[in-house]
């Protein structure tokens, strides 16, 4: 149970306390802005941690993906924040980025667009400008490496088709997956995305390097080139 009424922590009953809670009941049966509380700590004379809190996310969706995108500056803006604060989140959401990432690649070989997606959710998922990430390939499908080619604005970024195919030879990868995210959210694929990707298949053909897919991240979705029958 959460209090709308501006309070201090201390005031509430033992099982209503954040981190009473999570040591009595276990971390899962707190919500978003019970955690993110436990990492601002203290509020201020008016208002709580859970204030705070519930003042971030209301300001971004409710989304944790769109707070994990904001940086050490413009997490300190809010009231009650401060940079110490806000680095503490910063460095707590990168540390779930990183679990991520790490569960990734345990699993190695990719069969479905979903792998694919998963294997690069941790590196795209919560940036909020573009980049684009060479997944390379053996013949087992097993990843050998994931390169990340390059990294542009909002809007795009820059793709060098030498670049590619250079890391790509040099990982003697038998095949590739082109990945980058759209940071709008919008899953539709480009006229330079689908430019791109007709370019860069055209160009594996002849090098014998298969161009497999492109996986467009877009927050917790995906779309997928070859499930679209776009390859």
């Amino acid at each position: 149970m959460e209090t709308t009424q501006f309070s201090s922590l201390k005031t509430w009953a033992e099982d209503e306390r954040p981190r009473e809670k999570l040591l009595k009941h276990g971390r899962h049966i707190l919500s978003d802005s019970e955690l993110l509380a436990i990492l601002i700590r203290t509020g201020t004379k008016n208002r709580t941690a859970i204030d705070v809190a519930r003042e971030i996310l209301s300001k971004h969706n409710n989304d944790l993906s769109e707070v994990a995108r904001l940086s050490v500056k413009e997490l300190a803006k809010f009231s009650g924040m401060g940079e110490v604060k806000a680095i503490t989140i910063v460095a707590a959401l990168e540390l779930g980025r990183r679990k991520r990432e790490s569960e990734s690649q345990q699993k190695k070989t990719l069969t479905t667009s979903t792998d694919a997606y998963e294997a690069v959710l941790p590196l795209l998922g919560d940036l909020p400008h573009e980049e684009f990430v060479i997944l390379m390939l053996n013949r087992a499908n097993h990843i050998i490496n994931k390169f990340k080619l390059s990294k542009g604005g909002v809007a795009g970024t820059v793709v060098d088709q030498k670049i590619v195919f250079k890391e790509a030879l040099e990982n003697l990868a038998s095949g590739i997956i082109l990945c980058h995210n759209h940071p709008s959210g919008n899953l539709k694929p480009s006229p330079e995305d689908l430019t791109l990707t007709k370019k860069l298949k055209q160009a594996g053909d002849l090098l014998d390097i298969k161009v497999m897919d492109h996986i467009i991240v877009a927050g917790n979705s995906y779309f997928s080139f070859a499930d679209e029958g776009l390859m």
